[in-house]
């Protein structure tokens, strides 16, 4: 289990929200912390920790008014921690080379690739020949509905067809480097993990997945060992010191270093 850090941006500033009140709009979401630091501060930190594999997510769409300061902030963060991060939000073929360029360890997709409700393959195909199968995470960020876990795009707002199971796993595994799966229905809320989630995701475990959602205790980095048989990665948010929860972040990476031994 590695520990994989995060930079949420929203609106220009470094943020915690809960994930499932994103709206396009007004550029709304319900705030769990704001930063007075900005993303570059974050990236030194994580660099300073040795800690590679963390995600940057731009949490407003191009069309916002704020697009372009979240996405000065993303830039600064690559920059200063070059590749050593991912980046995601709106990302395509005409600028996740840009990101890329900026320092990105790889660009992260969701909206692009699932498409009027299912897998648009000529896209997939797109964005992977665009930057190759080594700097693309494909997000397979759910929710549940009707016992099952749904992708959702579009900053988490609209349900696909598609169902995260062991055989989209297998469909899309050519094409990416790792999977990041957020469980947005508990997402920013630091009140439990997805254990059904994790259990389908760490019974798989052909290559690296991040798992991201609900962690507010050391408790819960235990059972997703357990659940997901040491084969998951781990993103926390809201429950870190350093995004004002109450998990320390140097114990953090000694837990999971200690359990990657």
């Amino acid at each position: 289990m590695e520990f994989r850090p995060c930079i949420d941006i929203h609106n220009g500033s470094v943020k915690q929200i809960v994930g499932g009140s994103l709206k396009d709009k007004a550029d709304y979401a319900t705030e769990n912390f704001v930063s007075q630091q900005d993303a570059a501060f974050y990236a030194r930190l994580y660099k300073d920790s040795g800690i590679k594999g963390g995600h940057i997510i731009l949490l407003n769409p191009s069309t916002s008014e704020f697009y372009e300061k979240t996405k000065a902030q993303a830039i600064s963060a690559l920059g200063t921690y070059r590749n050593g991060l991912q980046v995601g939000g709106g990302m395509t073929p005409d600028n996740a080379q840009e990101f890329i360029d900026a320092g990105a360890q790889a660009v992260i997709v969701t909206s692009y690739v699932f498409k009027d409700g299912k897998i648009n393959y000529d896209n997939l195909k797109k964005i992977y020949n665009a930057v190759g199968r080594e700097h693309l995470v494909l997000d397979l960020s759910c929710r549940k509905k009707d016992g099952k876990y749904y992708i959702v795009t579009d900053r988490w707002q609209k349900f696909t067809d598609e169902i995260v199971n062991e055989k989209m796993l297998d469909n899309l595994l050519e094409y990416c480097t790792e999977f990041l799966i957020h469980a947005v229905d508990v997402e920013g809320k630091a009140n439990g993990i997805e254990d059904e989630l994790v259990s389908i995701l760490g019974n798989w475990g052909k290559i690296p997945i991040t798992y991201a959602g609900g962690v507010s205790s050391f408790d819960d980095l235990i059972k997703i060992r357990e659940l997901g048989k040491n084969k998951l990665n781990v993103t926390i948010g809201s429950a870190l010191d350093i995004f004002g929860g109450s998990m320390d972040y140097n114990k953090v990476i000694e837990f999971c270093e200690g359990e990657s031994k």
